[in-house]
């Protein structure tokens, strides 16, 4: 069975998540901060469970979960537990309740952290809080029922293979709870899918694979050959991800996305599969809609 994913926000669709700056929580009094991020927190529980009503009833399959659907967690001033906030329980509850719902309506829940989440920076302490940040969506995930955590490689340093076996190291190391949950997706600008599989294979970290990243950066892999690879990673069912650019293949900026998807930028090898597709489109629900609608055979 195809899937397709729909990406954090709706662009239509009046059901919002909200957010929270640091700068702004610091100017009020500690116990005015843990009853702001609750509203907040609350505001976000209902949104994603009205998200997941959504996709339920208009055959999207899958959905990823905004990385700020608990603001601020881990930051080193305004953070907090959520015992810490009121009635924080009966918020975990509703999160709670959204991973009964995916489950009971096999809906796919995933993250996709920050850019700011780097485990192969040579600096100590920004892989020490990009780990307590994917910990933090590991206990998310755990409520909602999500089964993947996707990073980017990271940087290069001016260096690619010892990048690539601080990367290593870094995964190996995680606690399991995130580890269980990581994957790996190649990007447009630093690690293809030819870079990255041979640290999925040694860590047992699936590929996500992003066919628009790949062409914008190619590696000598076909899409079919890089397509096969990175199934190989995978013990479960796998999740790539799609987009268009926006000026077309030949325009200036192929990397920046388009509001749809082009049908024609749908892999062949990808029609068949047991796979969750992404629709990374600014478009949102509107363009996972139309691409629904386009896909031969889809639903």
């Amino acid at each position: 069975m195809l899937r397709l994913g729909l990406c954090c926000i709706f662009r239509s669709e009046p059901i919002t998540f909200r957010r929270a700056t640091a700068k702004h929580l610091s100017t009020k009094p500690r116990k005015e901060q843990l009853r702001l991020l609750a509203d907040i927190c609350r505001h976000n529980a209902l949104s994603l469970e009205r998200a997941l009503h959504f996709c339920k009833d208009h055959g999207i399959g899958a959905f990823r979960i905004n990385s700020q659907i608990l603001p601020l967690k881990t930051h080193p001033e305004v953070g907090y537990a959520m015992q810490d906030l009121p009635e924080g329980e009966a918020i975990v509850k509703i999160y709670r309740r959204c991973g009964a719902l995916s489950r009971r309506h096999d809906l796919r829940t995933t993250f996709h952290p920050d850019q700011f989440i780097v485990l192969n920076s040579p600096d100590p302490q920004v892989v020490a809080r990009s780990v307590a940040d994917l910990v933090y969506h590991a206990e998310v995930a755990q409520w909602a029922h999500a089964d993947v955590i996707n990073l980017h490689g990271g940087g290069v340093y001016g260096d690619k293979p010892g990048a690539l076996a601080r990367l290593t190291e870094a995964i190996v190391g995680l606690p399991a709870g995130v580890r269980r949950r990581l994957t790996l997706e190649n990007d447009d600008r630093s690690f293809t899918p030819k870079d990255l599989l041979p640290v999925c294979r040694a860590t047992g970290t699936p590929l996500v694979y992003d066919v628009h990243h790949h062409r914008c950066l190619p590696d000598g892999l076909s899409v079919a050959q890089a397509t096969a690879a990175a199934l190989d990673t995978w013990r479960r069912e796998p999740l790539f991800h799609l987009s268009s650019p926006i000026n077309g293949w030949d325009g200036k900026d192929r990397r920046s996305h388009h509001d749809f998807i082009d049908l024609a930028d749908f892999p062949s090898e990808w029609r068949k599969l047991n796979l969750t597709v992404e629709v990374e489109a600014k478009a949102k629900e509107l363009a996972v809609l139309r691409l629904a609608r386009e896909l031969p055979n889809y639903g």
